[in-house]
């Protein structure tokens, strides 16, 4: 699609009826661009994000567990994170941090063509959190679906609304990680307690034109990896088909650890590599907020100083598929980023699963 269609398009989807009219000639756009010079590119259009009320600060642990503040920043560099109230969950977190990015793309929902939610901790077994945020938002049509790639998530569900929007199936797609993880954890191991937290980032794509190089804004690049022979290292030991029960978090630390800053670096630099740049070119790397450590070993391998890293581990803990997507908000609510900034989001979960996504702001 010309840069001089653009505008019209984009009216469209604003009238009575126009999004079908402007999904129409998104796609006729994008059947243009592949039989002439261009490319569609999915374009970060508007971000948001809700965290709960609960803020849970590292003396609370302190208190009924042996550990303390000074040993959980040491090692996590985690100094707070939140925790859902009884009766909020994912699809309620994602719905505020959808409407709070619909919000800063001056859109309204009748203008997304699709959903798609990063959880690993739904409302129910079924239906899919994505159907619930679409009901919240008054939507009967368009898709959702979830992804569930742990940690990895939302790189997981960027890659697929990125490649929704280049083949011309939707024009905007709404990309959500959230997380109710709370309920998941074993609030006796100190291990893995202090470690996650609660929360919800949400991100709108849209398709836009351009020249197929390096310079476009939008997604450039994507990198997606999984090996199920590590499984065993990071799970959760419960499930539907096994014990009927949701089960609690389990984690092999120094083993995630080792896997983690390895598998972060190599797919970061796949993923630059592909989008035809080099890490100088980076402008910010906004990773998995896991660890601060393996946050600054993972930078240190890549060769990105920590001044070019968003980092908000410290206040949200591991929020696992939310934590990408939180950091992304806060960032460019803060007006870090600037218009044609190279941004690097990486990210690694259970599974193993792992990837990155480069695009230009």
């Amino acid at each position: 699609m010309n840069e001089q269609a653009e505008p019209d398009v984009l009216a469209m989807a604003g009238q009575p009826g126009g999004r079908a009219a402007a999904q129409a000639a998104a796609q006729a756009g994008a059947q243009a661009a592949e039989s002439g010079p261009g490319a569609t590119r999915a374009v970060v259009v508007g971000t948001g994000h809700y965290l709960p009320e609960r803020v849970v600060p590292n003396a609370e642990f302190a208190e009924r567990l042996d550990t303390s503040n000074e040993w959980i920043v040491s090692r996590s560099g985690i100094e707070r994170r939140h925790f859902a109230a009884p009766g909020e969950s994912t699809s309620h977190m994602a719905a505020h941090a959808a409407r709070a990015a619909l919000s800063d793309a001056g859109l309204t929902p009748d203008a997304l063509d699709a959903i798609i939610v990063a959880t690993s901790t739904p409302d129910l077994t079924f239906p899919a959190v994505a159907t619930m945020v679409q009901a919240e938002l008054g939507l009967k049509t368009g898709f959702a679906f979830d992804v569930q790639a742990v940690c990895a998530g939302f790189i997981y569900a960027l890659a697929q609304a990125h490649a929704l929007i280049v083949a011309g199936t939707a024009r905007r797609v709404m990309v959500i990680g959230a997380e109710t993880f709370s309920r998941i954890l074993d609030h006796e191991d100190r291990g893995t307690a202090v470690l996650f937290g609660d929360g919800a980032g949400a991100l709108i794509l849209e398709a836009r034109g351009g020249t197929g190089a390096s310079t476009d804004r939008g997604i450039l690049s994507v990198d997606l990896n999984a090996d199920g022979s590590q499984r065993d290292i990071l799970y959760v030991d419960g499930g539907v088909a096994t014990t009927g029960t949701a089960g609690c978090l389990r984690m092999q630390g120094k083993e995630v650890f080792r896997h983690a800053v390895e598998k972060l670096a190599s797919t970061a630099s796949t993923a630059i590599r592909r989008a035809g740049l080099d890490a100088a070119q980076v402008d910010w790397v906004v990773p998995h907020q896991a660890n601060l450590r393996i946050i600054r070993a993972t930078a240190q391998k890549l060769g990105v100083p920590m001044e070019r890293v968003i980092t908000t581990v410290a206040d949200h803990g591991n929020t696992s598929a939310a934590s990408i997507p939180l950091a992304l908000s806060v960032a460019a609510g803060e007006g870090r980023f600037a218009p044609g900034q190279v941004i690097v989001a990486e990210a690694i979960g259970g599974g193993l699963a792992w990837g990155a996504v480069v695009l230009r702001w």
